[in-house]
């Protein structure tokens, strides 16, 4: 029979390993989650530097970056959410399918070509946990989600720097939303409607010139599928 003293150290020895094995188990994604694609980009030379676009299966979508709205402004951390279209939650999942889930290397490998940053494409759901990083891919379905993707990131900015422009400098909303609009027009802009509510405000301040907020009210309405080139939200 074991003495007191030894029969209490064991106890405690097996429930301090208790403790431990319980600390190293993995935590797991709940199984009730949408599916998640991310991606994020690191580019020293543009403004913002770094910045993440999130989608899930349901179509809910967040940005975030962290940088100046507009030249000589404030560094800040900015974010946004938002829901996509179905065309796009369809379409940005199928081109993750075609890219196997980011499991295994996407980067292209070719060093001779120019630095356009660093990418990660990140696939998450109950069964998967994928990420890839890579400056430039040879696979087709990793080049459309990377424009898709730049494109919303844009679409993104051109709603921060127009509302820091409608509450500190409203005479610099037209030539803004001018350039918007070109961009628009040659689709190089994703998901317009993720900036409706920005483009809306300026559409409702009576303060802001006519010719300022019909543009606004022109690109609301490019961005519901109602305006000139509908249909602009996929290359």
């Amino acid at each position: 029979m074991l003495a007191p003293r030894v029969v209490i150290t064991l106890i405690a020895t097996i429930t301090l390993a208790g403790i431990s094995f319980a600390g190293q188990q993995p935590v797991t994604r709940d199984p009730a989650s949408p599916a998640t694609i991310t991606f994020k980009l690191n580019f020293p030379q543009s403004d913002p530097q770094d910045y993440s676009i999130l989608i899930d299966a349901t179509g809910r979508a967040r940005y975030e970056c962290t940088g100046s709205a507009v030249p000589g402004s404030d560094p800040e951390t900015y974010h946004s959410e938002f829901e996509v279209t179905p065309q796009t939650r369809e379409k940005v999942f199928e081109w993750a399918k075609q890219a196997r889930y980011f499991a295994g290397k996407i980067d292209s490998g070719n060093r001779r070509l120019a630095f356009t940053g660093t990418k990660i494409l990140t696939y998450e759901d109950a069964q998967r946990d994928n990420s890839a990083q890579y400056d430039y891919s040879n696979l087709a379905p990793v080049r459309d989600l990377t424009a898709f993707f730049q494109g919303m990131a844009a679409t993104l900015e051109y709603g921060r720097r127009l509302a820091y422009y409608h509450r500190y400098q409203k005479l610099a909303l037209d030539d803004e939303l001018k350039r918007m609009e070109e961009e628009a027009r040659d689709n190089e802009l994703n998901e317009l409607q993720s900036v409706a509510p920005v483009l809306q405000d300026i559409v409702n301040d009576s303060s802001v010139i006519n010719v300022t907020r019909a543009r606004a009210q022109e690109l609301m309405q490019i961005g519901s599928g109602t305006g000139a080139i509908a249909g602009h939200n996929l290359r």
